[in-house]
């Protein structure tokens, strides 16, 4: 069955001619062209992603944004006006699992939609381990939660805490930094984590993907766990290759 797509934007010519090349992909796509329209639409056709751009009449695209991620973890790809910083930042905190700023080539387009949605299958496929009776104590063990300071990372709530109120990172950052946890020590590149935890093709071509969408999952989830992002604790950037995760000693 094909995936449904809701692409939301005002300008007329590119919202019809996404559609046009979508449709060509495989895709169902569904259109709405501002805000309301599409809430609209999201209610009515549970799409499996959704293409926002960030400047709608009427309702802002941040503001669907915000809606959507209220009753739903469907992968949001954010279209941002060229530099401008600030709609992407808001957009990530807001739950956007990823963005591309105006204006974009269809093949980024392309690349984007696709690794978000493997992305998306992959863990839908991931098999579950049910834990047996007699293997309460490993069961409660595995998911022990870790600490990074004064927050505690709840694996199996997919979620990070201080002093009990949960903070406000994607699932997408969260995973981000479960993966580098589980390979603490071990420098992984820009694209090397585009490939592990976004689900893009290997190699990751630089043409077509933002390797900056790394760079911002990362600023906000040094902001989140540590006291002060500028002098972080766990997650390190090593000049001219990428990032680790580290304890302090």
């Amino acid at each position: 069955m094909a995936r449904t797509l809701l692409v939301v934007d005002d300008e007329a010519v590119l919202l019809e001619t996404l559609e046009y090349n979508l449709v060509r992909d495989g895709y169902r796509v569904v259109t709405a062209a501002d805000g309301r329209e599409a809430l609209a639409q999201f209610a009515k056709e549970h799409p499996d992603l959704v293409v926002l751009d960030v400047m709608l009449p009427d309702v802002s695209g941040l503001d669907v944004c915000r809606a959507i991620r209220r009753v739903s973890q469907v992968p949001i790809l954010m279209l941002t006006a060229k530099g401008s910083e600030i709609d992407r930042v808001v957009g990530l905190e807001l739950g956007a699992d990823d963005y591309l700023t105006k204006p974009f080539s269809l093949r980024e387009l392309q690349a984007r939609i696709h690794a978000l949605l493997r992305r998306t299958e992959e863990v839908v496929a991931r098999p579950q381990a049910q834990p047996q009776p007699h293997d309460a104590a490993a069961a409660t063990e595995a998911a022990v939660d870790e600490r990074l300071g004064s927050v505690v990372v709840d694996l199996a709530g997919h979620r990070l805490v201080r002093d009990g109120a949960e903070l406000a990172v994607t699932a997408r950052a969260f995973d981000l930094l479960v993966f580098l946890m589980q390979h603490a020590g071990q420098v992984f590149t820009r694209e090397q984590l585009l490939e592990r935890v976004w689900g893009y093709e290997h190699p990751v071509d630089t043409r077509i993907v933002d390797t900056r969408t790394v760079d911002m999952h990362i600023h906000k989830l040094r902001s989140a766990i540590a006291d002060d992002s500028a002098v972080p604790r766990f997650l390190h950037t090593v000049r001219t290759v990428g990032y680790v995760f580290r304890r302090p000693p």
